[in-house]
């Protein structure tokens, strides 16, 4: 469903998803992105990139999922081993996390991943995931 990650290999994952800011995941292989999910879930929200079943970087976002407590730095630090991480999995975006959250931002078209399925965004109708 999902297109232009260019990972080989791994998962992302993301509770920064607007509008609803449940957890979404890109990957590989059905292990991986679930993996990245239980990351996520495990530090009260945040971002994670995992490999093989392990998580290679994870940034802790438990504040509603969204923000962090800790020093700037700190979450700096974690943004950029979490985007040197997704490069490794073959990503070659920019900021492969920010394009994760806007999938499933259900107000820009085309398509879009929301808490009900997935919707045509300039129809307003939803879209069977099966054909």
């Amino acid at each position: 469903m999902v297109q232009g990650f260019g990972l080989r290999e791994g998962a992302l994952a993301s509770s920064v998803a607007h509008d609803s800011h449940n957890i979404i995941s890109v990957g590989c292989n059905d292990r991986d992105i679930f993996g990245a999910v239980k990351a996520v879930e495990e530090t009260g929200g945040g971002l994670a990139a995992v490999k093989n079943g392990k998580v290679l970087s994870r940034l802790p976002l438990p504040i509603a999922g969204l923000m962090s407590d800790e020093p700037l730095s700190k979450v700096a630090h974690g943004w950029e081993e979490l985007t040197e991480a997704a490069r490794n999995l073959g990503c070659p975006l920019k900021e492969p996390f920010m394009a994760l959250s806007f999938l499933a931002l259900p107000v820009i078209p085309e398509l879009k991943i929301t808490d009900r399925g997935l919707v045509d965004v300039k129809e307003f109708r939803h879209v069977p995931l099966f054909v």
